[in-house]
């Protein structure tokens, strides 16, 4: 046997041992890392905001924790308005719920000639295997959901606490960086830093613009159907419609169905068609103009950077996948060379014979 063979061996066990370490490894702090990843993005969207502050003599920490205050404000006042009124709902709901339930009886009867009863059906109900399935598994998927309500607090918490360092401590980060690496390294570095907080911050202003406009044309819908909360109903439509990817739309789109079945059962299908109606337009109209120029990326671009975002790191990918897309196209635009074109007839699309 060869002198060297088991040396070679060893090393390559060590090596294959390494591997799965390090593999072992990188899947234990894979949350981690993504929740580092969601706060570098909003520690580049908050930072024009905090750059502002601090060139006016404001202290960065300073400036980084009265932004994150005021965000804070804003959504504890938008979840505790929201929360009261769907309480508000779900009793109304659950107070009414006999006399829509006679209704549907009545209808039952008449149309089909049956002669059931209110009486009959809920103690069908309470006795049913049924409910006590559900009630069972209800009981037992309560310790599942206060984890996950716990888990997700402290995903945020860490969010929270790694944007605002990234934020408040941005120029040494920068500095840090640059100081191992070459002076012609750093101003690449330098200048992608630059480009992905305009292409951040360009990609929440639209974001924010859309779901303006968004909130204040479901509003009007609302109010003028006599919906009950129309104002929160509005904010809730533009922020979740925007702000959550792929999902969002219907998600937006069914409270305010369910509010308005509570007034008007057709109010619903009168909300339903508004909310489809708006999203073509939001998509083939208003989103197109608002993207090419915040972002500066093609809509086809930006659909396709959210499909492959949502493979890669799900509902997260979807969310910062543009401006990542965005900046990493207005980076690379820079060294790609480019020539004029050729003045020939089938640039313009037309066919030579």
């Amino acid at each position: 046997m060869p002198r060297w063979l088991p040396r070679a061996m060893v090393l390559a066990l060590a090596l294959i041992a390494a591997f799965q370490l390090g593999s072992w490894a990188f899947h234990q702090v894979i949350g981690l890392l993504i929740n580092i990843l969601i706060a570098f993005f909003l520690a580049l969207a908050i930072e024009p905001a905090v750059s502002r502050m601090a060139a006016r003599g404001m202290r960065r920490g300073l400036a980084t924790f009265l932004v994150f205050l005021a965000l804070a404000i804003a959504t504890a006042g938008f979840v505790t308005l929201l929360g009261s009124m769907l309480a508000g709902q779900i009793i109304k709901m659950i107070e009414g719920f006999p006399d829509y339930l006679d209704s549907v009886i009545n209808w039952v009867n008449a149309k089909f000639h049956t002669d059931l009863r209110r009486v009959d059906i809920q103690e069908g109900l309470l006795h049913s295997d049924w409910l006590r399935k559900y009630a069972q598994n209800s009981a037992a998927g309560v310790l599942d959901v206060s984890t996950q309500v716990l888990g997700g607090l402290f995903r945020l918490l860490t969010v929270a606490l790694f944007s605002f360092y990234f934020a408040a401590d941005g120029p040494r980060l920068r500095r840090t960086i640059c100081s191992v690496l070459p002076p012609a390294r750093q101003a690449e570095v330098l200048r992608a830093w630059e480009i992905a907080v305009d292409k951040t911050g360009g990609y929440l202003y639209s974001r924010g613009l859309m779901a303006l406009i968004s909130g204040i044309a479901h509003y009007i819908l609302l109010e003028a159907l006599g919906v009950p909360y129309a104002p929160v109903l509005g904010v809730w439509v533009g922020l979740v419609s925007q702000f959550i990817p792929t999902i969002g739309t219907y998600l937006a789109g069914a409270l305010p169905m369910l509010i308005a079945f509570t007034v008007n059962p057709w109010y619903a299908l009168w909300v339903l068609g508004f909310v489809v109606i708006y999203q073509q337009f939001e998509n083939y109209v208003l989103q197109p103009k608002l993207t090419a120029r915040t972002v500066d990326i093609h809509p086809a671009v930006a659909f396709g950077s959210v499909i492959a975002g949502t493979a890669l790191l799900g509902a997260v990918g979807a969310l910062i996948a543009i401006p990542a897309v965005a900046t990493l196209q207005a980076f690379l635009g820079a060294y790609v060379k480019r020539y004029a074109v050729t003045d020939d007839p089938r640039v313009h699309g037309h066919r030579s014979r």
